[in-house]
């Protein structure tokens, strides 16, 4: 619980000089003092920290809400193509809270939270997020729009056409929050969705005394929006986690047919009675297989409800539908048991069968005899538990399919969905993935962004292009002198944040080597905990010898399911108990692990990294995000060729990266059959690599528990896919690179500053860019709504 301010901050003004782009500074304070006491009932001497957050909230909401109808006021009345991006990695079910809000306007978050534990307990801990507790100032319900959606029942077929009777109905409420453009007029709205419990849900029951039943029954109802499964890179196949999916399709395509119908801003009346033009004015990206079931629900719609013929109805679905595939590993895949959606959603399973049936047809007449190639691009999976194959789903219903960075999208091609682009090669594209810089690099990185702006101006930020204007500066003392203290600066407020929240004291002249990600077997935080160990134990076989200081910084979140993923957070911070506590070592090297590793804490510790670890088996990573964070934030990478680190290398040029290790073409090769990796053949002839595996094996990092890693050490001798030790010589060797450029600072600095000069390719805005004009077309305008202080037109 919040504790209310001492009278010494409670005598300290809040300062809103950075708020007077809203308008004038008085203003400000009146709107602020009024929403403290009208609106939270408080006053100064009981207010909280968060009773002063929720107020300017309330404020700054006030001052975006004309912009905000203004824009929707023009998106009625001009009538443009509008997007529905589904998902993020996981679907935004429920009132999730943002992680990232930028111009796609969506929404990633998990409503469980892992949260890592102390060094003490080792092991991560997850804890239910109570985020709604204090309420959302920036959001509005909107009951009004409060639809249904159906589960379960039975389906009839008639003369008249197919209805689907005797369901269970679950009502979704909408909550809209705002997403302001920078520096423009321009407010969209992200519509998030919690689910209701009907008002007459059981209420025979209630009557006539099974209170606890009917309540019951209510709760089980709003469960679909109350917990997000945390589904990460291993499916799993829960009838919850369908609904929730089913769910946020359901609503938000009814939604959008709703806008579709109306006209003017307001008009509940349906004006379009046709369906022609839908296409046209509407666009749905799937993003990832989670939102899948738009496409079913949509031709239920069509066909079911709007009466539409058949094929013309899968004609706009295909139009107007997209795919982005996130991952290439099998196991993320979603592929649901056929038994499950029979019972769960009936009709839509009439209708995926519908749509293979037709699919395959048109395969065999392209390929006649070709059985196996039959078997292979079918939706539905046979066997002793037949499944629905989401993402074939997805392919065949979309009108173009992407992967997210190059790389990717030529796995995609070739391996992932060889056949699908052999029927259809014109539908696939790439499409690399990109950051906000207004997020990544002027609210985090406020030192930088001058810094930059006082050479080339303040384009960059929405032209992120423009930063190869620091091309021709980067041999500039002044540049060279100003971008290593302002990472400096970064580094000194991290050491003293690590301090005060873990408890570790760090040299902040030391190498911030960070590696930040979800934890999972491909991204290889197995391999840096191995570089970690031959470090120590150098340091330990020659002490007196001179070693570059690093502080090693690991953090992510493990899947709760993932025991692999939990024993490696195990594994770091156990190293991280010997290192940091052995007098030998000193402050030569330190291990920590970054406890609830989120977007606030990303904020922190990427402007203050020296070195970025992208470390992932190469053809493993879609793409990456984080390492265009870190580029743009002044880190050098070390890294494979995998992912967006590819373009990252032609961009800046490879020389300017630490690039080692397996190629894709190398990992096939060791893949193929006859040539099986083989890690005790690394183990054997590495004897550095083996003395690192024996002290995890033995018990020396868990001397309380000597057997605690034999799961991990088990696999990565006998069934790593992901082949550590066959990069570990390379990765060794590549440090030993970053080790002596490091000791020359000005050499070091004019990489970064080339870094930070070529990564303007990786921009959000160029890749709205292309998704708008190549899959959704249109073309980005410039034109804006009204200001809300003019008088509409």
């Amino acid at each position: 619980m919040a504790k209310p301010l001492t009278d010494g901050e409670r005598r300290k003004q809040i300062s809103v000089r950075g708020l007077a782009g809203l308008g004038d500074v008085a203003e400000v304070r009146k709107s602020f003092n009024r929403h403290l006491h009208f609106t939270l009932v408080k006053d100064r001497n009981v207010a909280t920290r968060r009773d002063y957050y929720l107020a300017l909230a309330h404020t700054v909401r006030d001052h975006l809400v004309g912009r905000w109808i203004r824009t929707q006021q023009h998106y009625y009345e001009r009538d443009p193509k509008v997007r529905r991006r589904r998902g993020g990695g996981c679907p935004g079910v429920g009132r999730f809270p943002p992680c990232t809000v930028c111009t796609l306007g969506s929404a990633l978050s998990p409503g469980l939270s892992p949260r890592d534990p102390p060094v003490a307990a080792a092991l991560q801990v997850e804890e239910a997020d109570d985020w709604l507790r204090y309420g959302n100032p920036w959001e509005k319900a909107r009951p009004e729009y409060t639809l249904p959606v159906h589960f379960y029942g039975r389906v009839e077929h008639s003369a008249e056409g197919v209805r689907w009777l005797d369901t269970q109905v679950v009502l979704a409420m909408p909550y809209d929050t705002p997403v302001p453009g920078y520096k423009n007029d321009t407010v969209n709205t992200m519509r998030l969705w919690s689910a209701k419990a009907p008002n007459d849900f059981k209420l025979h029951d209630f009557n006539v005394g099974g209170y606890i039943e009917a309540v019951l029954d209510r709760n089980l109802a709003e469960n679909i929006s109350r917990v997000l499964y945390p589904n990460d890179n291993f499916f799993e196949g829960k009838e919850l986690r369908l609904k929730q999916e089913y769910f946020v399709v359901a609503a938000t395509l009814q939604d959008v047919i709703r806008r579709f119908k109306s006209a003017k801003f307001g008009c509940r009346d349906p004006v379009r009675t046709s369906f022609d033009t839908f296409p046209d004015k509407v666009a749905i990206q799937l993003n990832d297989t989670h939102p899948a079931l738009a496409i079913p629900e949509l031709m239920r719609i069509l066909v079911d409800v709007e009466k539409v013929d058949w094929d013309k109805a899968w004609d706009i679905t295909k139009k107007t539908c997209a795919y982005t595939n996130h991952t290439v590993l099998p196991e993320a895949l979603e592929r649901w048991p056929v038994s499950m959606f029979e019972k769960l959603l009936p009709r839509h399973l009439e209708i995926i069968y519908a749509i293979n049936q037709r699919h395959l047809d048109h395969v065999a007449a392209l390929f006649p005899g070709d059985v196996d190639r039959l078997r292979r691009m079918s939706v539905i999976e046979e066997g002793d538990c037949k499944r629905i194959n989401m993402a074939h789903l997805c392919v065949i219903g979309s009108h173009a399919v992407n992967g997210v960075a190059r790389i990717h999208s030529e796995i995609v091609k070739h391996s992932v969905f060889k056949d699908f682009y052999e029927l259809e090669p014109e539908k696939f594209q790439n499409k690399t993935n990109g950051i906000t810089p207004r997020r990544w690099l002027l609210l985090c990185n406020p030192g930088l962004a001058d810094t930059i702006m006082e050479r080339i101006g303040e384009g960059f930020l929405t032209d992120l292009s423009q930063l190869r204007k620091l091309l021709p500066l980067v041999n500039d003392e002044a540049l060279i002198r100003d971008v290593a203290q302002v990472k400096q600066e970064n580094k000194v407020k991290f050491s003293a944040f690590l301090e005060k929240e873990y408890g570790v004291k760090v040299n902040p002249a030391s190498m911030f080597d960070v590696h930040v990600k979800r934890i999972h077997e491909y991204k290889r935080q197995l391999l840096n905990c191995l570089h970690v160990v031959t470090l120590y134990n150098r340091i330990k076989k020659d002490p007196g010898q001179a070693f570059v200081p690093r502080t090693v910084m690991i953090g992510g979140k493990a899947a709760p399911g993932y025991h692999m993923a939990k024993m490696i957070i195990k594994l770091v911070t156990s190293i991280g108990d010997i290192v940091n506590h052995d007098p030998v070592v000193g402050g030569r090297l330190k291990v920590i692990f970054l406890e609830n590793y989120r977007v606030s804490l990303a904020e922190k510790v990427i402007p203050a990294a020296d070195l970025s670890q992208q470390i992932s088996t190469a053809g493993t990573e879609a793409s990456g995000t984080g390492n265009m964070k870190f580029m743009l934030n002044g880190a050098l990478t070390i890294g494979t060729m995998d992912g967006a680190n590819v373009e990252m290398a032609e961009e800046a040029g490879a020389e300017n990266l630490f690039i080692f290790g397996l190629r894709v073409e190398d990992v096939e090769a060791l893949d193929r059959k006859g040539c099986v990796y083989n890690a005790r053949e690394y183990y054997e002839r590495l004897p550095e690599l083996r003395q690192a595996v024996d002290q995890i094996s033995n018990g020396f990092f868990s001397p309380r528990k000597p057997d605690c890693f034999k799961d991990l050490v088990d696999m990565l001798l006998n069934h790593d896919r992901f082949k550590v030790f066959a990069d570990y010589e390379a990765y060794v060797a590549c440090q030993a690179r970053v080790d002596q450029l490091y000791q020359d600072p000005k050499e070091w600095t004019k990489k970064v500053i080339r870094n930070i000069a070529c990564s303007g390719k990786f921009s959000s805005d160029r890749t709205i860019t292309e998704y708008a004009r190549d899959i959704w077309g249109v073309e980005p305008s410039a034109q804006q709504a009204q200001a809300p202080s003019l008088p509409r037109d």
